[in-house]
């Protein structure tokens, strides 16, 4: 765990080793070499240093929650900062949570020009518990430390050196610049680098702060309290003395540690890295299949998303042939891309990749690529021309993928001489910031061709999620039942605000009909056109409310023959200031257009609440991810969670859709599914799948235990 050693003949350097990110599993290897030093008189200053070029990464997650023997963290750190000989932290690569804790307990900090520093400890649905909330503000201010704790954000070594977090920054040998700093800090007073012996700097009208900082931390928490708890631990900082801020950490931990919150954010932590070891029903899997090497890179189709995946390829190294047909849309599609690259260089301090782009006009300079990625308009005879042409004019092996959202992967690759070498990578717009990918494979997709298309995908930044081919695939199949279900609250006396407005309270950016304002309500309903669901009239009663023998909501249709497409028209389930404004008004037309839509239905509307809102929609969605899961189009129930909240807005601190099931209960779920399809027996996606059945019957195992009982209750069929 630590190592000692003495170098320069009067310096004690103590290794973390502690593989792969030096993780503070164990106190008691650190303070023991510690007290060696200390009790060395030879040894007139300690270095504590990472090995392999990482100084410590914090707690290990996998151990929280486990009896931990030896010295707590806070104890070692106080031992460090009590020492009576400088002790100076040497950091490189990162000073993580409670690695950055353990660097505050030092006297000095130096680090190196590549590291980062942070106390990321929010996003699990904590806080920095080992005095990091009462030191940080005593060393940089209540204001830039309320901004690092509640955000979790990480700095690099040049803002901490701003901040005041580290003494000095190098871009030498880290362990070397601050043996020399040791040297020349021995025997000074180290009364003043006791940190938690100082008070927080000075800061006028404190109360208005804390109350601006936590109005602004309620509305983008949206629900979680982890921000919250640690604004008042911050707060503690900033108006009482160290031990009794210590003592408030520690109860507001106490709090956060065994909340479902914090369950549902580190169940999400280990889904992100869980769905990277993705498998297919044929056995392949992630760590059996080589992927290609890439290169080279086309997109075809520079629409909005053709021009974001544009972008997220420059900006990962790949040479990118972007080709669009039409002039015009080509010429406005190069100064959007040239735009963008521009702004995220800027933001990342870095030079932008315009020379990475290369524009065309024709799909035959795409010929020497090693993947293309088709994001044409989402029609299927384009696409399969598309994919007709890509086939002749590409090199043997080039791998052809396709942006589309909901059509037939198989379809597609039916159209190639090669369709092993087809998978679909579904991006999110805006496709060079969403984090999620949907890699879609079919039945005939080689694990090459998916193992590949992942690790694009990862080399993005984007969480990749493998997922089986079926309309819709995972996300979008199973949006469409919560979204059906908003329609349907909408015809039974519910408003666009009230649905929105619940969603919105348990954690959504934004709910149904803000979102699809935003999207466009034209883009739904030419699907709906498609699936030969619109029908012309203005026929009355129930018959006109059933389409393909189910329950249908014509809704959405008439407001598009009204012209109301959303933001972009102006008017949509909301009204706006003028067409493209984004602030949303409750819309008197939209009511009584509601209102007269239900007196020719003969429909009465009633009260509904929140919680009806919630069951509906989210239970409707929950029911739609069981189906998914026996269908064997997602691999686990991590993969769908990993979806939602990558993608869709599922709020982060309730661990996912699926999580949430678990969370609430798979038997409430299915007694509230059973109660709504009792009640709308027309709707089949309220009929309980029987996956959820047979799970509460074997007795509603934990999620973890899922997948273990879905093949046993498969082998019983």
């Amino acid at each position: 765990m630590a190592e000692y050693n003495r170098v320069s003949e009067c310096v004690g350097l103590i290794t973390l080793r502690n593989p792969p990110v030096n993780a503070l599993s164990v106190s008691q290897g650190i303070v023991h070499t510690m007290q060696r030093a200390l009790s060395d008189p030879n040894v007139k200053s300690v270095v504590i240093c990472g090995q392999n070029g990482i100084f410590c990464g914090g707690a290990d997650i996998k151990e929280f929650g486990s009896n931990m023997t030896g010295p707590t963290l806070i104890q070692m750190i106080h031992a460090i900062e009590s020492a009576n000989k400088p002790v100076v932290a040497a950091i490189e690569g990162s000073a993580l949570g409670g690695g950055l804790e353990l660097a505050l307990g030092c006297h000095y900090r130096i680090a190196h020009s590549k590291s980062r520093l942070g106390l990321p400890e929010v996003s699990l649905g904590l806080l920095p518990a080992a005095g990091g909330s009462q030191r940080l503000p005593r060393l940089i201010g209540v204001p830039a430390a309320l901004n690092l704790i509640t955000t979790g954000r990480h700095v690099t070594a040049a803002e901490a050196l701003q901040l005041g977090i580290v003494d000095q920054v190098t871009d030498h040998n880290t362990v070397d610049a601050a043996v020399k700093f040791a040297l020349s800090v021995a025997g000074r007073s180290l009364d003043p680098r006791r940190i938690s012996t100082h008070p927080c700097p000075q800061q006028p009208d404190l109360d208005a702060l804390f109350e601006e900082v936590m109005q602004k931390v309620r509305q983008s928490a949206r629900g979680a309290i982890a921000p919250i708890a640690c604004v008042q631990a911050v707060r503690a900082a900033a108006t009482l003395p160290y031990a009794q801020g210590i003592e408030r950490e520690r109860e507001l931990m106490a709090t956060l540690f065994t909340s479902g919150q914090a369950r549902a954010l580190q169940y999400c932590f280990f889904a992100e890295r869980a769905v990277g070891r993705w498998r297919m029903p044929s056995g392949a899997r992630w760590d059996t299949s080589k992927p290609r090497p890439v290169q080279k890179a086309a997109v075809i189709g520079l629409g909005t998303m053709g021009r974001g995946i544009t972008v997220a390829l420059a900006q990962t190294g790949l040479s990118v042939i972007a080709v669009e047909t039409q002039e015009k849309q080509l010429m406005e599609a190069k100064q959007a891309i040239s735009g963008m690259l521009e702004r995220g260089a800027k933001r990342r301090g870095v030079a932008p990749a315009l020379d990475r782009v290369i524009y065309s006009q024709n799909i035959q300079a795409v010929a020497d690529v090693d993947l293309v990625i088709e994001a044409v308009f989402e029609d299927i005879a384009l696409k399969t021309k598309v994919f007709q042409q890509l086939s002749a004019a590409c090199k043997p092996g080039t791998l052809l993928c396709t942006n589309t959202s909901a059509l037939d992967v198989d379809q597609l690759a039916s159209e190639t001489p090669n369709p092993e070498l087809v998978v679909g990578m579904h991006f999110f717009a805006p496709a060079h910031v969403m984090k999620l990918l949907e890699v879609v494979y079919g039945p005939r997709s080689s694990p090459q061709a998916v193992a590949t298309a992942m690790q694009l995908g990862k080399k993005m930044g984007k969480a990749s999620v493998a997922v089986g081919n079926c309309r819709g695939f995972v996300g979008n199949r199973m949006l469409k039942p919560y979204i059906e279900e908003a329609f349907f609250l909408l015809e039974e006396g519910a408003t666009p605000e009230l649905v929105d407005q619940a969603l919105e309270e348990f954690g959504f950016p934004m709910g149904v009909f803000r979102m699809s304002d935003l999207s466009g309500l034209d883009v739904g309903w030419r699907v709906r056109k498609g699936d030969g669901l619109v029908e012309p009239g203005t026929a009355s009663g129930r018959s006109a409310r059933i389409r393909q023998g189910r329950r249908y909501s014509p809704l959405g249709d008439l407001l598009c023959e009204e012209g109301r497409f959303g933001q972009k028209t102006g008017r949509g389930w909301y009204q706006y200031d003028k067409p493209g404004s984004r602030v949303a008004r409750s819309d008197p037309w939209l009511h009584s257009f509601l209102g007269a839509y239900r007196a020719q239905h003969g429909l009465v509307a009633r009260r509904i609440d929140h919680q009806e809102v919630l069951e509906r929609c989210l239970y409707a969605l929950i029911n739609e991810g069981f189906h998914i899961l026996d269908d064997g189009i997602a691999a686990g129930p991590e993969d769908i969670d990993v979806i939602y909240v990558s993608g869709y807005g599922w709020p982060r601190h309730c661990g996912g859709p699926m999580f949430y099931a678990n969370m609430v209960g798979l038997a409430k779920v299915l007694e509230r599914l059973e109660h709504y399809q009792q009640l709308h027996p027309e709707v089949p996606h309220l009929q309980p799948s029987s996956l959820l059945r047979r799970l509460v019957a074997s007795g509603s195992p934990p999620i973890h235990k899922w997948e273990e009982a879905i093949k046993k209750l498969h082998s019983q069929l």
